[in-house]
């Protein structure tokens, strides 16, 4: 899905990590809502509290969402997820242009 309708946007931007990774949030009617942002080569550590789908619009970095699993390279196109109350790691390679989605559980 290229475009969101029937949509509303907070206005006040949230932003990390000294303005390498900033969004804005959507909500939906039914009350779900994703972020779309932008995150500038570094890297990050984020907590969640629902559990996440990261699509990747553009862009190219490495996940640790689990040790166990070990880093995996993730580009444009493509997606991973988070589950509930965790953590993960980022390294972004490029600018990466993201969509994420907070699923309730």
């Amino acid at each position: 899905m290229s475009e969101f309708k029937a949509v509303s946007v907070i206005k006040k931007a949230n932003v990390y990590f000294d303005g390498k990774v900033t969004s804005r949030t959507v909500v939906f009617a039914d009350g779900s809502r994703k972020t779309l942002g932008i995150m500038l080569p570094g890297e990050y550590e984020f907590g969640t509290g629902d559990k996440e789908l990261m699509e990747i619009l553009s862009g190219e970095l490495e996940v640790l969402v689990s040790k166990s699993e070990g880093w995996k390279k993730v580009q444009g196109g493509e997606a991973f997820e988070v589950p509930a109350n965790s953590k993960f790691s980022l390294k972004i390679k490029s600018v990466t242009d993201y969509c994420c989605s907070f699923i309730k559980g």
